[in-house]
């Protein structure tokens, strides 16, 4: 048998439950009805005979029928009789009523349908009018004659509206199906739950969140057991990223050391020899490598530091200060860059990735640009876009998606003598896509290059 906290047990146990509420609703409880013929009690059946023995007992030397009925009757319809004490009929064996003074006329139509309709080959039945409940028929013996005993009583019967509902099986059903209804969200909801804890664990992955989570380890066998799995999955791409990252650093260090020692030989040798155009040369080169291992190392950095502890910050506390100094940087160069409101929206990330990522696109722009860059924000459907445009010489059409891959240069606007090494779009693209952004090149209608990345803001 499967342990009930699996996800199949729990399923099947619900479910089983649910058909059984709805079998018993639409089967048995019509069949409670208190208006149809139902077996008597076996504690109610000996109390008849008690009072069948009774009566037998007190009327036992009359011989006048007449009489005893009467007496019989005027017992019955007493101004204050006790509700509780019970009405008694005689009929012949062929159910004719005997009895002459009855209560009321619902009381006689009660009895004579009970009379009708009931089957005296059988045992005694019971059935319920209204208020009023007739049981019977019992063998008795008066004057000497075989009859038969009926005994009416006063009960509470169920209320109206349940009445009314067993004359109407389809009410009837819609108020079972009422009934099981919460039980069928209850169900959905615990089958829901783990499934959605594990969405949203998932989609913090996706965003660079590699924390684990819990509550993915609770609920049924199944989801506890793929839970256990994704957090197990998660401490282990941990574990990777640490593993790297403490290689780039050693590496960083490793390759730093060689360029300082060729550095300070190129130096001491222009000491010794004097300067000259070799000299140099190897020191620029010198220079540029250092430069683009810094680069390099900076790539690494983006691309694996995503899983590090992200903050939730206003747009504004992020961007504005930096436009602001990107504004002066372009005036002291007789250019003009100009930029909108910043939305006033938080968004979840890494601080330093979403500056580096806006300030390399930015820098670019005002580097390559003639005279004018724009730098446009729209928010539309928790999703933040941001345009960075120039007049610059652009790229070719043919080369918009090669920009973004690390050391691709375009030799019409971005050589060597422009100092670059390739690496800043790639870096943009990088942090974009580890805020699971996006990220496209297009022509300006300025005539420079166009940039677009959209990143997803918090709800």
């Amino acid at each position: 048998m499967p342990k009930f906290n699996s996800l199949y047990a729990r399923i099947f146990a619900i479910f089983w439950l649910t058909i059984a509420i709805i079998v018993v609703g639409v089967l048995a409880i019509p069949n409670l009805d208190p208006r149809k013929s139902k077996e008597i009690p076996s504690d109610m059946y000996q109390s008849m005979l008690d009072a069948r023995d009774m009566i037998e007992n007190r009327y036992a030397y009359d011989r006048n029928l007449t009489f005893i009925l009467q007496d019989l009757d005027r017992h019955r319809i007493q101004p204050h009789r006790d509700r509780n004490r019970p009405d008694f009929f005689i009929t012949t064996q062929s159910g004719k009523i005997l009895s002459g003074r009855i209560a009321s006329s619902e009381t006689y139509r009660a009895l004579k349908n009970f009379t009708s309709s009931i089957d005296y080959s059988d045992e005694p039945t019971q059935r319920a009018y209204g208020k009023y409940r007739i049981s019977g028929p019992i063998p008795i013996i008066l004057a000497q004659q075989p009859l038969l005993l009926f005994v009416g009583f006063d009960w509470n019967g169920p209320p109206p509206f349940v009445i009314h509902l067993l004359d109407h099986p389809i009410q009837l059903l819609l108020v079972i199906m009422l009934i099981s209804t919460p039980l069928l969200l209850w169900l959905a909801w615990a089958l829901s739950k783990p499934a959605q804890y594990l969405a949203q664990a998932a989609n913090r992955v996706a965003r660079g969140n590699f924390i684990p989570e819990p509550e993915l380890e609770k609920g049924p066998d199944e989801f506890r057991v793929a839970g256990r799995s994704f957090n197990q999955m998660v401490q282990a791409v941990n574990t990777m990223i640490s593993g790297q990252q403490r290689l780039l650093s050693d590496i960083s260090h490793e390759l730093r050391s060689p360029l300082t020692r060729l550095r300070m030989a190129t130096g001491l040798a222009v000491r010794k020899q004097g300067s000259s155009s070799e000299l140099e040369r190897i020191d620029t080169e010198a220079q540029r490598l250092e430069q683009m291992i810094s680069e390099l190392l900076e790539l690494s950095r983006v691309q694996t530091d995503s899983h590090l502890q992200r903050e939730t910050q206003p747009l504004t506390s992020l961007w504005e200060e930096l436009l602001d100094d990107a504004q002066f940087e372009a005036e002291q160069l007789n250019k003009t860059l100009s930029f909108n409101a910043i939305p006033d929206v938080p968004i979840t990330g890494s601080p330093k990735l979403l500056m580096s990522a806006l300030e390399n696109i930015v820098r670019n722009a005002i580097k390559y640009g003639h005279s004018q860059v724009q730098v446009h924000f729209q928010l539309e459907d928790l999703a933040l876009t941001v345009t960075v445009e120039d007049d610059g010489p652009g790229v070719p059409s043919l080369q918009l998606r090669q920009i973004f891959r690390p050391f691709y240069r375009v030799s019409e606007a971005r050589d060597r003598d422009s100092g670059g090494t390739g690496l800043g779009l790639a870096i943009t693209e990088s942090a974009i896509r580890q805020h699971n952004g996006q990220i496209v090149a297009k022509e300006s209608q300025l005539g420079g290059l166009l940039i677009t990345f959209t990143l997803p803001i918090d709800a």
